[in-house]
């Protein structure tokens, strides 16, 4: 582990994530497999979910796993709220941290870092 973050989570944090729109954000290993320097927030790294796992259960259910997960800073023109970000959980599903620590984990870490997530 090289740090750990001050997040906001899913607006509905209770639960893994299992079918898209269920406002939950994925928890368990997956990986940062890409970036975004162009996303409508400050920065963004996608997650790999959902894994072949994630995709079987969905189907199982009959429902659509979702994806487009993402660790990203604020919202564009709104970085001054900086630590306030964390004060309740306003994601689709993402993992949102400040603009400053999305700064620090971009330049940290490559593409193909595993990231655990978890409550």
């Amino acid at each position: 582990m090289l740090r750990t973050y001050s997040v906001a989570f899913g607006h509905n944090p209770l639960g893994n994530k299992n079918q898209e729109g269920n406002g939950r954000t994925p928890e368990g290993l997956y990986v940062l497999d890409y970036r975004n320097a162009r996303s409508g927030f400050h920065k963004a790294l996608h997650v790999s979910y959902p894994s072949p796992a994630d995709r079987a259960g969905a189907q199982s259910r009959r429902v659509n796993a979702g994806g487009l997960i993402m660790v990203h800073g604020i919202k564009n023109g709104l970085g001054f709220l900086g630590r306030f970000h964390s004060a309740a959980d306003w994601t689709d599903g993402c993992i949102a941290v400040t603009d400053r620590d999305i700064d620090e984990i971009w330049s940290m870490v490559p593409d193909g870092t595993p990231i655990q997530i978890e409550r």
